[in-house]
């Protein structure tokens, strides 16, 4: 399987990426404050899909496909940077005010958030820097490959839920001081242009060698 000094280090790495406020954690953490602890959940829930989504492409030889065809992996970050900046947009759009989002039923608006996360997720390029110049470095290629994947992504998961457990209590703690309407203004056009800074931030490293270090990661 995975040795116990690996898989400490694999944890230790994933902790402190996690730990970082990069795209994922910061929208998780927004969702909470602007919305509440179920949107919180309910971005969370929908990062954790996308991430699924990549530890499998992972196993069906994501690294490989990455070097073989780096631009693909670019106009997907790419896409995820765009729907970041969007977001920003749609914040500073209707800062302060009630929109047609929030006058809609309790499930779609919950669907919308969850949507939301895979998207931030998929478009994340934290997962393609961690699956393909991080995740090799924890892999034993004399043991067979399966099951360390699922034991490095079952680890993964874990204290990634947690730590977004602990930002979705943080925001929700500051859900309930933030209701007045001016307060709330302020809120979102914070919470914009984080995410539009976000979004030009990753687009402009999109392009730099994918074994470069990244300050935003998470």
């Amino acid at each position: 399987m995975v040795a116990l000094e690996t898989l400490s280090a694999f944890a230790l790495v994933t902790a402190t990426t996690s730990l970082v406020p990069g795209p994922s954690m910061v929208f998780v953490l927004t969702q909470s404050i602007s919305r509440g602890t179920a949107f919180g959940l309910a971005a969370l829930a929908g990062l954790q899909a996308g991430y699924i989504l990549w530890w499998i492409l992972a196993a069906l030889g994501l690294g490989t496909v990455a070097q073989a065809s780096p631009l693909a992996f670019q106009i997907l970050g790419l896409t995820g940077a765009l729907y970041l900046g969007w977001l920003g947009i749609k914040a500073l759009r209707n800062a302060g005010s009630t929109t047609a989002y929030d006058q809609a039923p309790p499930a779609q608006r919950l669907a919308g958030a969850l949507r939301d996360g895979v998207v931030v997720a998929l478009g994340n390029p934290k997962a393609l820097i961690y699956m393909v110049a991080l995740l090799p470095t924890f892999i034993d290629t004399n043991r067979s490959v399966g099951p360390q994947l699922l034991v490095l992504a079952t680890a993964a998961f874990v204290i990634d839920v947690a730590l977004g457990l602990l930002y979705i209590l943080a925001g929700s703690g500051l859900e309930k001081s933030l209701r007045r309407r001016s307060t709330r203004r302020l809120l979102d056009i914070t919470i914009g242009f984080i995410f539009i800074t976000l979004s030009v931030v990753i687009t402009g490293q999109l392009f730099e060698p994918i074994d470069r270090g990244y300050w935003w990661l998470g």
